[in-house]
């Protein structure tokens, strides 16, 4: 993210009260002082005690807690623990930052690599997949990204990253929502992975008060429960079944999905539900935690981190996770006679836009010619090519000296051929979307920024058939803008993308790879 780089690590924990560190240079306030306030309400003072702010963090935490628990029976018979062992699971609450150390630049990389799991849940979310699916979606991508060269290391990973993606996402209340829902959907396909006494375990960390009743009870109640489970395809509660008595608010999916028998304002969960009350616990303890780290932010740590952590935590959250396309793929070389063809077939909506807009109106502003000039390159279309092709769309209205004068630096810069001698790379999906184009501006997400009319007639002129249209409006209307162009693509060329469209130039190789493979050479 052209962000500089310290190999000095820091503590998450308020240990360190020097004024140096440990190499003698100049001491940077601890990343913890962002950290210890995520659950808090209340600052954590510097101290040379290891324990101490796990003791005054249990101490905030349990005297707010107690005060607000709803009262829960477990209904089960009465039954002997098989083992005395000691059951552990590796799936944090997070209620307070760890005592651990995280370099700059690991504060940064775990938290993408979290950021690519909860992205994946979002996507499969968004694309309607069942919760059998879902489950081992999330799984996949969890082992597949928050995996570490150290085993041992894996749940230090996961509770760092989970507090620099709260911090992130902290700053506005659609940051927050996001992050709320696709943390509590990880939290739940989690908790659904352990075992039940794994489960028991977590459950017994939120301190939801709870007490065994008698075998009677459990009777009384027990063909109501054999009942409710026949009608939800089920097998019949075992003799030995733990059940849980809560206030039905407390589970309210369960009780809207008729899945569990109610009495007298109860609901009587099954183990294999508890999940429901456990993720509604984690869901409020997050989101109270979320509106606490945002006034923090706010108030003190983003003016104090402006020139550290600010620049990252606030690049974050639009980052594309993806291929950068600085370079061109197999399809390399397209050249400007073949352009108006391969613009028709496999250029996505955004740019296929922004080039009639410019054969139509022989000129674009700024935005538009970054945004068209970066995709294009990525594609293959040389700097020779690319000079001839702006100056032959711009020649109507614009002279050659005045296109050299104004125009050819920009494109030679875009190329990285005149000042800093940069490599621009083409603009992901997340960046367009991001965009604000203004009056006679071109660019950004047509899905995002187009209006309902224009977009069906635009989505028809590209051959897109009427039920996909409303297919795609559907995504709109939900603002999943990048699906609305996955949709697309699957309608104009017959085939399904189940990885999704990330990138324009993401759709540009996809749609080559297509066409040759019908053509047997590229289109």
């Amino acid at each position: 993210m052209g962000i500089e780089r310290r190999s000095t690590p820091y503590i998450i924990t308020e240990l360190e009260v020097s004024h140096q560190s440990s190499s003698g240079g100049p001491f940077f306030p601890p990343i913890s002082h962002l950290l210890s306030t995520f659950w808090r309400a209340s600052p954590i003072y510097p101290t040379k005690e290891k324990n101490a702010v796990c003791r005054l963090s249990d101490r905030n935490c349990r005297g707010k807690e107690e005060k607000k628990k709803r009262k829960m029976e477990v209904v089960r018979s009465h039954r002997k623990s098989s083992s005395n062992d000691v059951v552990v699971s590796t799936l944090p609450l997070y209620r307070s930052a760890p005592p651990l150390e995280v370099r700059l630049e690991d504060f940064e990389l775990f938290a993408i690599d979290r950021l690519r799991v909860l992205k994946g849940i979002s996507d499969g979310l968004s694309r309607g997949k069942k919760p059998e699916e879902m489950e081992k979606l999330a799984m996949d991508l969890w082992k597949a990204n928050i995996r570490h060269l150290q085993a041992a290391e894996v749940v230090n990973k996961d509770i760092i990253s989970h507090f620099v993606l709260r911090l992130v996402y902290c700053r506005t209340e659609e940051l927050r929502k996001w992050f709320l829902s696709m943390e509590t959907a990880l939290f739940r396909y989690r908790f659904r992975s352990e075992r039940s006494e794994a489960q028991r375990v977590l459950m017994s960390e939120f301190k939801l008060p709870y007490k065994t009743v008698s075998n009677a009870e459990f009777e009384s109640v027990k063909d109501k429960l054999g009942q409710a489970a026949r009608s939800m395809g089920q097998t019949l509660p075992a003799a030995d079944a733990i059940f849980y008595k809560v206030p039905f608010e407390e589970v309210p999916e369960l009780v809207a999905g008729r899945q569990v028998f109610m009495h007298k304002g109860h609901a009587y969960v099954a183990m294999n539900q508890v999940v429901s009350i456990v993720v509604t616990q984690f869901r409020s303890h997050l989101s109270k935690a979320l509106i606490l780290t945002n006034r923090k932010w706010t108030s003190t740590i983003r003016e104090q981190e402006k020139d550290r952590l600010a620049p990252i935590v606030e690049a974050l959250c639009a980052s594309y996770l993806g291929p950068d396309y600085s370079q061109p793929n197999e399809f390399a070389e397209i050249s400007i006679k073949d352009i108006d063809l391969i613009a028709k077939t496999s250029f996505p909506f955004c740019m296929r836009h922004l080039f009639e807009k410019v054969r139509e109106d022989h000129h674009l502003k700024h935005g538009g010619r970054m945004q068209l000039g970066l995709f294009l390159k990525g594609v293959g279309l040389k700097l020779d090519d690319a000079l001839a092709f702006w100056k032959a769309e711009f020649a109507p209205k614009v002279g050659v000296e005045r296109f050299d004068k104004e125009y050819a630096y920009n494109i030679r810069h875009n190329y990285g051929r005149e000042g800093k001698r940069t490599d621009y790379t083409p603009y992901s999906c997340q960046k367009i979307i991001s965009s604000t184009p203004g009056v006679g501006d071109h660019h950004g997400c047509p899905y995002r920024h187009f209006s309902k009319e224009n977009l069906r007639a635009a989505l028809a002129r590209m051959g897109v058939g009427s039920r996909a249209v409303e297919d795609v409006m559907d995504k709109v209307h939900n603002r999943h803008y990048q699906l609305a162009c996955t949709l697309t693509f699957e309608a104009v060329h017959g085939s399904s993308c189940d990885a999704g469209i990330n990138h324009p130039n993401q759709y540009f190789i996809d749609s080559q790879k297509i066409l040759q493979s019908k053509n047997g050479s590229v289109a």
